[in-house]
């Protein structure tokens, strides 16, 4: 169960009878059912501040924390990231049909360096963008957002935008052609049709770019 601290409070005493009494009811129905169940559960709240503070009940945070392990923060593991970089380049790129086979040293270097507040999510969402950006085998990363004064660029709200320049770019280069040899798919290391799919998920007419 991810994120158990965002739990509504009103909800957590149905939780807590599930793992202690290991029974509950299907919503609308009166038939009370046995379950048998190992709940993993993970937070990145200080659940034991939100005791204090009245917004998360003591008796379900001992009762889920028989047996605690703590996840130190990314920054305290930089030689994770590497290996995290290259699994997320590799997932994406796959998804995206491209071929990422590297990642260069100075931007390697720079991405360890980095304290990551957002941890594992905004690495990936991170690497998910730089493979929308990239062209070829090396995974080109958009460094200039990591020295942003220390703050980070929220990539889910930029990630969309970039995409759609990068295809706007290259459709122009193409005079609005799609398909064929020289058209914007082959240069983008696409299929028609995945190029085509993600145009009108971005609102983009060809026409209108050629």
């Amino acid at each position: 169960m991810d994120e158990v601290g965002d739990i509504p409070l009103e909800i957590q005493p149905k939780l807590l009878r599930a793992l202690q009494e290991r029974e509950f009811e299907r919503l609308g129905n009166n038939h009370t059912r046995k379950v048998n169940v190992r709940l993993i559960a993970a937070t990145n709240r200080n659940l034991e501040k939100m005791i204090s503070d009245r917004e998360f009940r003591s008796d379900l945070y001992y009762r889920l924390n028989v047996f605690p392990i703590r996840i130190p923060p990314l920054r305290e593991r930089p030689e994770d990231i590497p290996l995290l970089v290259r699994y997320f380049a590799q997932k994406y790129g796959r998804r995206m049909e491209k071929q990422v086979e590297s990642v260069p040293a100075a931007s390697m270097k720079k991405l360890a360096a980095w304290h990551w507040p957002g941890n594992i999510r905004e690495l990936e969402n991170f690497i998910e963008r730089s493979v929308i950006l990239t062209h070829g085998s090396a995974l080109q990363v958009p460094i200039s957002e990591l020295t942003n004064g220390g703050k980070v660029i929220p990539t889910f709200v930029t990630r969309d935008a970039g995409e759609r320049d990068e295809i706007l770019r290259v459709l122009k280069g193409s005079r609005g052609r799609v398909g064929g040899t020289e058209g914007a798919a082959a240069r983008l290391g696409l299929k028609r049709t995945t190029l085509i799919s993600r145009m009108k998920k971005l609102g983009i007419d060809p026409r209108v770019v050629s």
